[in-house]
């Protein structure tokens, strides 16, 4: 329905709640990302402790890449950190001559293609004399473990609507396109027109403000079978990325439960 680099809005098919769901899952809590996990501070006077700093060093997105990196828990050196699963940063701001803001965008990374998602997040206000020297270290993880490592800002679903007008017991009151509040309804051509249906979120306000009887002329319900997904990413990776990886952890995980059943 709507594609950007970190914006997605599709429609899925043939499948139930509970599938749809565990989709939704996946791409929040199984999709992999890097996040700053390790923080070494050198110097710091700022008016910030260093755990506060730390943490948002760690809630800062960061630019992935999955093809080279692997989870610590499935590297060769077994998470003690090494360059393929981990990236290292360092930061060194000095405020010389009068206040200044350090940003992510200050953080310098070792690997060119892993870098915060965006370069203007705050992380701590320097004023005149104060320094902040840093080596940071950011690892794949998942979001199941912490909220910093899922790739998403925005991952929900909802039915697909269905909005039907029975045009010989409409009163053409305009009644329901009043009370529509997402304007979805509109009176045009003596009738009432359905402009866009797929911003309905089921309020049913519409059918409530119908004057028809004893049937409401207005009845909105839904496909049970079919949803519209809307998936925002935090930057970490495309929202396309997302989707398809999720799809990819969710067969595997499906076919190692049909392993475990013929097993049983």
């Amino acid at each position: 329905m709507e594609k950007k680099e970190q914006y997605l809005k599709m429609i899925v098919e043939d499948i139930n709640p509970a599938l749809a769901n565990a989709l939704r899952r996946a791409m929040i809590a199984e999709v992999p990302c890097l996040a700053i996990e390790d923080v070494w501070i050198v110097e710091n006077n700022s008016h910030l402790y260093d755990e506060i700093i730390a943490h948002r060093l760690g809630l800062i997105p960061l630019k992935t890449d999955l093809e080279s990196y692997v989870l610590p828990s499935q590297c060769g050196c077994e998470g003690e950190g090494c360059p393929q699963c981990q990236v290292a940063f360092t930061l060194n701001k000095e405020a010389i001559e009068g206040p200044i803001t350090v940003y992510s965008g200050d953080l310098q990374s070792e690997d060119p293609e892993v870098s915060p998602a965006s370069p203007n997040i705050p992380i701590v206000e320097l004023v005149k004399g104060q320094k902040l020297v840093l080596e940071a270290y950011a690892k794949l993880g998942i979001g199941d473990e912490h909220a910093k490592w899922q790739p998403v800002t925005t991952c929900a679903y909802k039915y697909l609507p269905i909005i039907r007008i029975d045009y010989e017991r409409c009163e053409k009151c305009e009644a329901c396109v009043s009370a529509c509040p997402r304007q979805i309804l509109s009176f045009k051509n003596d009738q009432v027109q359905i402009q866009n249906a797929m911003n309905c979120n089921f309020c049913m306000a519409c059918e409530e403000a119908c004057i028809a009887e004893p049937e409401k002329a207005i009845q909105v319900s839904w496909h049970s079978t079919k949803f519209i997904f809307t998936v925002e990413s935090s930057g970490a990776l495309p929202a396309e990325t997302i989707v398809l990886k999720a799809c990819e952890i969710l067969k595997g995980k499906l076919k190692t439960f049909q392993e475990l059943l013929k097993n049983f």
